[in-house]
């Protein structure tokens, strides 16, 4: 059974705490939901301000091969008549094939918010949904805080949809506005619905507020629905809408229900992190699915059954959603994880029993320590290397220094001392910060031997702190983020000294690119081999 999908991201997505989309990026969004397979996109309320009405007049330009784009709105006010409303004509402008309006379900709300009576009420709903047909739009009728309106009065509830089927509305949608209902509640009151409107399509819109967004969208369309709507990442006003990253793998791949189609669903992922790019968030590494951690192994059982059967702990394929199986390397690994992730840098049959098992030790021990290798799979795979090329030392720190001075425009000033295999080297200069300045000075020691090390990129930095109770006396845990050419990675550095910390994540990176360089540039081996023999 086809179940038709509804992508409210860029309208109520946008009413969500730090979620600002500008005008571009909505258009480029609404592409990729257009690509990803979703039948309807809501854009915004055109009545509403003039970034959503840019959106509307620039989205006719659009080369959609599937989507509808929606625009939405309110019926009309009880003191304009329907062709004189200015948010109703601003909607007919929009110029879209299809319109979702919304009307009041709950009486409370037709009593204290509109201060209407509840036939008046009936009124807005039937001329408003008509006046838009009369127009020739697709209309999607949201039925707001409808199951709050059912719990509380469900004759006036029905009578609701009522007028908007009889005004000729192509879906009646659900909406648990304030996201109070739960799934048994909501299943009792969808059958009872689509019973009652057997001819016509119903919808589910849920909110997140009591954390079942997801299984109150999954259990109307069990008993009958057959639209859904929901946002990407689950953005939305308060704690968010119902997250279609789970909705769809969840119709398509565990009830068989058809949402975008199996083929489409491979870029469910890459669709999650791209929006959440645009949006300025982290997606939540947890996040079902789509995350980071979704198919992400940690303790030593659960790896060791996984190499042998991913379906041991993993309920999907992560391609299925374009995610992939990641191991964790921890103080929980076991040596499974070790070969696994031998194997995935291409390393493995390399070291032999003894050397995994002192490399197990050295994780486990530098985990106690404080460091976070599960972050930092750029400092792990420099581990496994110095373990491969024991006795290499591309270069030795004999020592740096900072200062920074200044009252409110400070600068810094680092030198940095080390040998190399054609001598000592030592290099002063003036950074935008100390971690700045560290990274200038041992780029200039170093780039006459290794002039690729200026491709390698700072791109992120975080600090944790982590015994709080120390106060500035705690140590801290330096997480940096690098890029090259070809890839990107992470280092970590620990120390009761952030400056102490930072530079040594910033000295594990540039070890780590030139160990990769190592192996295939023959100079660079060959130097290696000259200065270890030296040594």
């Amino acid at each position: 059974m086809k179940i038709q999908t509804f992508d409210t991201t860029l309208r109520d997505g946008t009413q969500g705490e730090s979620v600002n989309f500008t005008v571009e990026d909505k258009l480029v969004i609404a592409q990729k939901l257009d690509e990803l397979g979703i039948d309807y996109i809501e854009g915004g309320w055109p009545g509403s301000n003039p970034r959503d009405k840019e959106f509307f007049a620039r989205a006719r330009a659009l080369k959609l091969k599937h989507a509808r784009i929606v625009a939405f709105g309110a019926t009309r006010l009880a003191r304009h008549a329907v062709d004189r409303d200015p948010s109703i004509l601003a909607l007919v402008e929009a110029g879209t094939p299809a319109i979702s309006i919304f009307g009041k379900s709950w009486n409370l709300h037709t009593e204290r918010a509109l201060k209407i009576t509840e036939e008046q009420n009936l009124q807005l709903i039937t001329e408003t949904v008509k006046f838009m047909k009369d127009h020739g739009k697709e209309v999607i009728y949201d039925a707001e805080h409808f199951f709050d309106g059912y719990n509380s009065s469900p004759d006036f509830a029905l009578r609701t949809l009522e007028a908007a089927a009889e005004a000729g509305a192509d879906v009646l949608c659900l909406c648990d506005t304030n996201g109070g209902n739960l799934p048994s509640r909501v299943a009792e009151v969808t059958a009872e619905v689509v019973k009652r409107f057997s001819g016509i399509t119903i919808g589910i819109h849920t909110h997140n507020d009591s954390d079942v967004a997801v299984a109150n969208t999954i259990v109307a369309v069990e008993s009958g629905a057959t639209h859904v709507q929901g946002c990407i990442n689950g953005y939305g006003e308060r704690c968010g809408n119902a997250n279609l990253c789970s909705v769809l793998p969840n119709l398509e791949l565990k009830l068989g229900y058809e949402t975008i189609g199996r083929e489409r669903l491979a870029h469910l992922t890459s669709v999650a992190r791209f929006v959440a790019e645009l949006a300025n968030l982290s997606l939540p590494n947890n996040q079902p699915y789509v995350g980071h951690s979704a198919f992400a192994h940690k303790g030593g059982v659960h790896v060791n059954a996984v190499l042998k059967d991913a379906a041991t702990y993993e309920h999907i394929r992560p391609e299925l959603v374009g995610n992939r199986q990641r191991v964790l390397v921890s103080d929980l690994a076991g040596r499974s994880n070790i070969v696994y992730k031998l194997n995935e840098h291409g390393l493995a049959d390399k070291l032999t029993d003894d050397a995994r098992r002192e490399l197990l030790e050295r994780i486990k021990h530098l985990e106690f320590l404080g460091y976070e290798l599960e972050a930092a799979e750029g400092t792990f795979e420099l581990l496994v290397r110095e373990a491969l090329n024991p006795g290499v030392q591309l270069f030795e720190v004999m020592g740096y220094e900072v200062t920074t001075k200044g009252n409110r425009h400070s600068h810094s000033t680092a030198t940095v001392t080390l040998k190399a295999k054609d001598g000592v080297h030592s290099a002063t200069a003036t950074g935008h910060g100390p971690v700045n300045a560290l990274d200038l000075c041992l780029r200039q020691c170093l780039s006459s031997l290794y002039p690729e090390i200026a491709r390698v990129k700072l791109t992120d930095y975080k600090v944790r702190v982590l015994d709080s109770r120390k106060g500035t006396a705690a140590k801290v845990r330096v997480l940096v983020e690098w890029r090259d050419s070809q890839r990107s990675w992470a280092t970590v550095g620990v120390s009761e000294n952030v400056i102490e910390a930072s530079w040594f994540a910033l000295v594990d990176a540039i070890r780590l690119e030139l160990m990769r360089l190592m192996e295939k540039d023959e100079s660079i081996e060959k130097a290696v081999e000259d200065y270890c023999w030296g040594v």
